[in-house]
């Protein structure tokens, strides 16, 4: 497998590159960089790989090769990808807004699934950031320049979002998600029946080595940030379990990889493997219902239903909730119509 040494972005030649870099490990058997690349590398598809070849921008060992090149073990593969100008990648666009709260300072939105937060290799446009700079003007630039952005959340995770609209509140609420003073509480529903009714998961989180577009956790600590997670079991329903999380720390994937650490994967969470049946019995009859709760949700079981911080200017503790959306309540309806009628 490979280890990931860097994944940043890069001025080059007036053309804003997405540079990824890669070590592959002593197992690596002998396999064309293409497809070595499309393993690592999300939204990238093989012909955008040939083609980045094609223009000499894949490196093994500093050296420029084409696609058909076979990576062997220990070999440093490096692969420039062209973006559209940044210019394009912050082009405003009429997206409506499902808007919470508003006012001079901030303002709270509730993000549907489906929408990436912020512009990114293979999402160009209809996200977030291009939604806000075509609603709001002059919105400050984070550290990472996306206007208003205090914090995120998956594409595949709906729910509550801070904004700032303006430098002070930008670095006020920073602060908050920094210190761990804010508060943020997402329903999920997981695999498996958690035997504890509450409980704190505490580890590391870190890119995994073997698969890039997954983080794991770390419980010794070597790799990785700090991570904690608190559950709190809300509903048992056989063969899942409905929770609430509630984050100390924000790291990427934070509950989606904690909670597969723990053994309770997050229903139909496709990049973890909670698109398989993880629980349950062997029947055909139970395959087709679980696949018809995939069909009612076809993402990630996980919504951040509320959001809490200090307002910027007037120093009151705010806090807002949102109604898990229908197409996890229809997955949640039929999992308990199964609990109740399997008990029986």
């Amino acid at each position: 497998m490979a280890s990931i040494d860097q994944t940043d972005e890069l001025q080059q030649d007036d053309e804003l590159y997405e540079h990824y870099s890669f070590t592959a490990g002593k197992g690596q058997e002998p396999l064309r960089v293409d497809k070595f690349l499309m393993n690592f590398i999300e939204n990238a598809t093989r012909n955008k790989i040939q083609q980045a070849a094609k223009s000499g921008n894949i490196y093994v060992n500093g050296t420029v090769v084409k696609s058909n090149y076979k990576v062997k073990a220990f070999d440093v593969v490096k692969v420039l990808f062209e973006h559209p100008p940044h210019e394009y990648l912050l082009t405003p666009e009429d997206i409506p807004l499902d808007i919470v709260y508003e006012d001079d300072t901030l303002l709270v939105i509730n993000k549907p699934a489906g929408m990436v937060v912020h512009p990114g290799h293979g999402n160009y446009s209809g996200t977030l950031i291009n939604a806000l700079i075509y609603h709001f003007n002059n919105l400050p630039l984070n550290s990472n320049e996306r206007p208003g952005l205090v914090h995120r959340i998956d594409k595949d995770t709906s729910g509550l979002l801070v904004v700032a609209k303006t430098e002070h509140a930008l670095n006020h609420l920073s602060r908050q998600f920094f210190e761990k003073t804010s508060e943020r509480e997402y329903i999920a529903l997981v695999w498996g029946n958690i035997e504890e009714e509450e409980g704190t998961i505490e580890g590391h989180i870190g890119r995994n080595p073997k698969n890039r577009l997954q983080m794991a956790v770390f419980p010794e600590g070597d790799q990785g940030k700090e991570a904690v997670t608190h559950y709190k079991v809300l509903e048992r329903l056989g063969y899942v379990t409905l929770v609430s999380c509630r984050l100390e720390t924000g790291r990427t994937h934070q509950i989606r990889a904690h909670m597969k650490y723990a053994g309770h994967t997050l229903f139909n969470d496709e990049r973890y493997g909670g698109d398989k049946i993880l629980k349950g019995t062997t029947f055909t009859k139970y395959k087709q219902f679980v696949e018809n709760c995939f069909k009612a949700l076809p993402r990630q079981a996980l919504h951040a239903k509320s959001l809490g911080f200090t307002h910027p200017v007037s120093g009151e503790f705010m806090r807002f909730d949102s109604e898990i959306p229908d197409d996890m309540q229809e997955a949640i309806a039929k999992w308990q119509h199964y609990a109740k009628h399997r008990d029986m």
